[in-house]
């Protein structure tokens, strides 16, 4: 049998598969591929995976075929972490996985989807689509015959779960010591976290203005915009604007992983950590940006909240959703019978154990796991008179 272990080229601080903490339900290893990779497919073939394709970021599913969904982010995610990891000699294949997992627990609508979700948990404990994303993987998805989830190894879930509060990580076993002991997640899931962001605000800046929502003349308020958009402008004055977004964009973004490998590089070559350990010792990440560069990307981060998030037509639609979310989650929770067999019997069942509490979070469960047009489906269902059930 041939090797197919990746792990003689990484770096003595990556994520080693012969190294891993495991799973929660020992498993045979696999064959002809490593341990993260059984992970990364375990993720692409899930539902919750397959769902993304409709759960928009800003723009809502039926604005538009071109804005970014959801599974589209993921990917572009996935494939600047990938470069990443590869520059630094990290675990490819882990870092991947986290990024194709990282919104599996997100609701449709975006933030204002989340957002009402929250709300409507309050006195239930909450809805953070972090959380979500892990319970997702760990106990939602049915696939496997000996056990629940998707039973990926403690580095990808690590990764996953990249914020957390006190009280929750108290419940989280191993997997929530780090937030109590202040401590950093592997390389790989630090990285993903900075993918996640570069990824976030440089494609919002081309949905912005797809959407019209923005003008090339205004992002050049900006500095990191404004000194790739002169760059291109002078070396080639007769772009069309679609060319020339495009060509600012992927300039951003390569100027910022570039940022991001230096930087990393630099603080790995101080800090020289022995193995994956001693990487969640410290104190702070050692995954960064330079200060010039961070300071960059906030500004423009800022910029897009202002003039895209806040925008008035965002803001309709936003109100919108989180009223869909909202009286969807009365609606159920009052009657759960409304819902369908498998989230009815849940709910009556967590009911026993937990009352209010077990039916509350089965209710988010189910409205967490639709897409857009779904949701609205369901609204529409449950509050139009001449729409059939």
């Amino acid at each position: 049998m041939p090797d197919v272990s990746p792990t003689a080229a990484l770096a003595p601080y990556a994520a080693h598969d012969d190294e891993s903490r495991g799973r929660r339900y020992p498993e045979p290893p696999p064959q002809l591929r490593s341990e993260f990779q059984r992970d990364r497919d375990r993720i692409i073939h899930s539902n919750a995976f397959r769902r993304l394709v409709y759960k928009t970021q800003v723009f809502v599913n039926h604005e538009g075929d071109l804005y970014r969904t959801r599974i589209t982010h993921s990917i572009e995610v996935a494939q600047i972490a990938r470069s990443v990891a590869l520059a630094l000699r990290l675990n490819e294949a882990l870092s991947e996985a986290i990024c194709l997992a990282h919104d599996l627990g997100h609701t449709p609508f975006g933030h204002a989807g989340q957002d009402a979700l929250n709300e409507c948990m309050r006195e239930y404990g909450g809805f953070e689509h972090n959380l979500q994303s892990l319970r997702v993987v760990d106990e939602l998805e049915e696939r496997y015959a000996e056990f629940p989830g998707l039973n990926l190894t403690f580095e990808c879930r690590e990764g996953i779960l990249k914020h957390c509060s006190v009280r929750h990580a108290r419940e989280l076993g191993e997997l929530g010591e780090r937030f109590l002991k202040r401590q950093q997640p592997g390389l790989e899931a630090q990285i993903a976290n900075l993918a996640d962001e570069i990824a976030y605000n440089n494609h919002d800046v081309d949905d912005g203005l797809r959407a019209q929502l923005l003008s090339v003349e205004a992002l050049r308020a900006t500095r990191i915009f404004r000194r790739q958009h002169d760059a291109v402008m002078a070396r080639y004055p007769d772009l069309s604007e679609r060319r020339l977004v495009h060509e600012i964009v992927r300039r951003m973004i390569n100027h910022i992983v570039l940022d991001l490998i230096h930087t990393t590089s630099s603080q790995l070559e101080q800090a020289r950590p022995a193995s994956i350990d001693e990487v969640r010792a410290h104190a702070r990440p050692l995954a960064a940006l330079s200060n010039e560069c961070r300071e960059e990307h906030l500004e423009l981060k800022e910029f897009l909240r202002e003039h895209v998030y806040r925008h008035y037509k965002v803001l309709r639609m936003t109100t919108k959703a989180r009223r869909v979310v909202q009286e969807l989650f009365e609606a159920f929770f009052k009657d759960v019978t409304l819902m369908p067999g498998e989230y009815r019997d849940q709910a009556l069942k967590s009911e026993g154990a937990n009352p209010g509490v077990g039916r509350a979070r089965t209710v988010a469960d189910y409205i967490a796991g639709m897409t857009d047009r779904y949701a609205i489906l369901e609204h529409q269902r449950l509050f139009d008179p001449a729409e059939r059930t």
